[in-house]
């Protein structure tokens, strides 16, 4: 566990510091600072808002996904505005004070953190003690306030920040309000996707499509297309592909432009490209499809 003293950063208290904190009579405070994983579902039917210990969406909860991992469940079925204050009281919970998070998200979950950050990212959030009420509101700590969260990094997986023309095409049941923002120009114009607060979002496109996904252009994982789970600028959707096929413009690696010159958004580097195309979108109740490659990199990246 990291240990602040006077601005200094150390793995446990030198000696020394221990012993020059007994001199000044407990004049000096040992703050303790915690990390934690954050984990933002998607389109769903069975998260339990508000709920961070519930896994469902993802799969076996005693799973490893991350150092200290939480579930920010909001209800997958409304629209991104009217459920975004989930995904704030989580980081409000979870990533403020000496406290800093590991951020994972799937499908909408995209739109949820980039709302959150583009839109909120910029305020004054009160620290809280990460100690979370039936509803995932944690109560002040200090007293103090802050800027934003802190924040590490943001794994997408399937990303659905630019929205899928399954939407487009009302492929998904039009009751839902979720689709309405699903859409790919109200996706793209929900909010700045440039506009991250400098937090690197890295991406993860599966593309292991079906025939029920021919409205998708080029590759895609079954819901979305690689223009959404890359990251790729404009205000709509096109056709990108692995660098095999001859007749689609190559989703990049990196933060490199596309093949064809559209850059991707800003702070948005694409991690993994599904070259085999073994990868979906779904988790299957077991952390599958692409997900399982972003749990794997919080596994070996998020301590």
């Amino acid at each position: 566990m990291r240990i602040e003293w006077f601005g200094l950063s150390f793995l446990r208290p030198p000696r020394m510091l221990v012993l020059a904190a007994l001199a000044l009579g407990g004049l000096v405070s040992v703050v303790y600072a915690t990390n934690y994983s954050l984990w933002i579902n998607g389109r769903s039917s069975t998260a339990q808002p508000g709920n961070h210990a519930d896994f469902t969406y993802w799969g076996p909860a005693s799973t490893a996904a991350g150092v200290n991992k939480k579930s920010v469940n909001w209800d997958g079925y409304n629209r991104v505005s009217d459920q975004n204050y989930r995904i704030r009281d989580a980081l409000d919970c979870y990533c403020t004070g000496t406290n800093w998070c590991y951020v994972a998200a799937h499908s909408a979950g995209n739109l949820q953190i980039g709302y959150a950050l583009s839109l909120y990212g910029g305020s004054a959030r009160s620290v809280k003690n990460a100690t979370p009420n039936a509803s995932g509101v944690c109560g002040n700590s200090t007293g103090a306030t802050q800027t934003g969260w802190n924040i590490k990094w943001v794994d997408v997986a399937a990303g659905a920040g630019g929205g899928s023309e399954l939407s487009n095409a009302g492929s998904w049941a039009v009751s839902e309000p979720l689709v309405a923002d699903l859409k790919t120009t109200t996706a793209r114009a929900l909010y700045d996707h440039n506009q991250t607060r400098a937090k690197w979002f890295y991406m993860y496109a599966g593309a292991k499509g079906t025939l029920y996904s021919a409205v998708l252009p080029g590759q895609d994982d079954e819901a979305v297309a690689y223009h959404s789970a890359g990251g790729v600028s404009g205000s709509s959707g096109a056709g990108y592909c692995n660098a095999a096929d001859w007749f689609c413009n190559d989703l990049t690696l990196g933060t490199a432009a596309n093949e064809g010159g559209i850059a991707k958004w800003s702070y948005h580097s694409v991690k993994f490209r599904d070259d085999s195309e073994a990868y979906n979108h779904y988790t299957n109740g077991n952390w599958g499809g692409v997900v399982s490659k972003v749990r794997a990199d919080m596994v070996a990246n998020a301590y």
